[in-house]
């Protein structure tokens, strides 16, 4: 298994902590301002999942493991990039399922608060997709 030419490794491109911070940070700010919205908007009013705590540092979690998932891939996977947008695609989808499961084992889970979660999950997948993968294609 051989490292692949990505395009993320051209010479300008930011490095690869600068990516990962931005990834992270980025995820984590989005969707504090969202909880703060929706608890705003009083969606899910005594729904748990969607506090500030929480949601900080799940978001912060789901970006460093795209972190780690990421670099693990351009260490030992050909067309890294290629496959690690794939495998973030199902696992998004994947991540879905526990946020539905929230519906029926907690009595304050709302449908329009499973959803804002569910958004919140595509926000966290798609600022690490879009810093780690795509940042860099875009110059």
């Amino acid at each position: 298994m051989g490292t692949a030419s990505n395009s993320s490794q051209h010479s300008n491109a930011p490095s690869m902590p600068v990516r990962a911070g931005v990834a992270i940070v980025l995820g984590v700010l989005v969707n504090v301002g969202i909880v703060l919205g929706a608890t705003s908007l009083g969606v899910a009013p005594g729904f748990r999942p969607l506090s500030v705590p929480p949601v900080a540092i799940f978001s912060a979690v789901g970006a460093v493991g795209a972190v780690v998932v990421y670099q693990g891939f351009r260490r030992y996977v050909d067309r890294a990039d290629y496959y690690f947008v794939r495998v973030a695609a199902v696992v998004l989808v994947l991540s879905f399922l526990p946020d539905v499961g929230l519906l029926f084992g907690d009595p304050a889970a709302t449908v329009p608060g499973v959803v804002v979660l569910m958004l919140m999950h595509v926000v966290v997948a798609t600022a690490s997709v879009w810093a780690l993968v795509y940042w860099t294609r875009s110059e």
